[in-house]
């Protein structure tokens, strides 16, 4: 009988560890953003058994061309994670940018985030507020917003590329901010992501 209890109390102690509510910090459950249909609420999944799965659970991929990318892709870039980044979505004067490719990006993404393929971010800076010239683009003043890069992961260096590429086409390197986790960090916390385009 007391065999019986002890199971009996390891299986309540099991579902009550389930039942535990999964938050994005102590006082924080979700983050609302705008969307092109209203209203985001980013969350983490609330399912205490979840675990990572499909494309994004592979951590061994071969170098070259899936080497562990720097924290710091360009000088000036500043690195974040995703507290700075739910803040920047909510915030208009950043843009959040998924770097990666659209087969990529249609697999799903971080909420609010447009996509600019790497191959595309230095010819795009006039969606961040540069103004275009002869020479390429200026990008100065007020109307020039502040981006966030990501792409797939620590391995993926396709939003580095990005960064590189519009700092030498003239977007100011302070301006940059690089989420290097990715998606595969944003999946691994159990945080909302875009369904799949059919």
């Amino acid at each position: 009988m007391r065999h019986l209890v002890s199971a009996l109390a390891l299986i309540l102690a099991a579902g009550a560890a389930q039942a535990e509510p999964v938050g994005i910090t102590r006082d924080l459950m979700s983050v609302e953003i705008p969307g092109p249909d209203g209203p985001v609420a980013i969350s983490r999944i609330q399912d205490n058994a979840a675990v990572i799965e499909g494309e994004f659970a592979r951590i061994a991929r071969p170098c070259p061309n899936f080497c562990i990318q720097p924290m710091i892709p360009a000088e000036g870039v500043t690195p974040i994670g995703e507290l700075e980044l739910l803040a920047f979505l909510q915030d208009p004067d950043v843009v959040v940018v998924d770097g990666r490719v659209r087969p990529d990006f249609e697999t799903g993404a971080i909420p609010g985030a447009i996509n600019v393929p790497y191959t595309e971010a230095a010819d795009r800076l006039g969606e961040f507020g540069c103004e275009p010239d002869f020479d390429g683009w200026i990008c100065e003043g007020e109307a020039v917003k502040s981006v966030a890069l990501y792409c797939n992961g620590p391995w993926c260096g396709q939003s580095p590329t990005a960064a590189r590429r519009m700092i030498e086409a003239g977007f100011p390197a302070e301006k940059i901010f690089y989420y290097r986790a990715g998606m595969q960090g944003w999946r691994m916390l159990g945080l909302t992501v875009t369904a799949p385009a059919n």
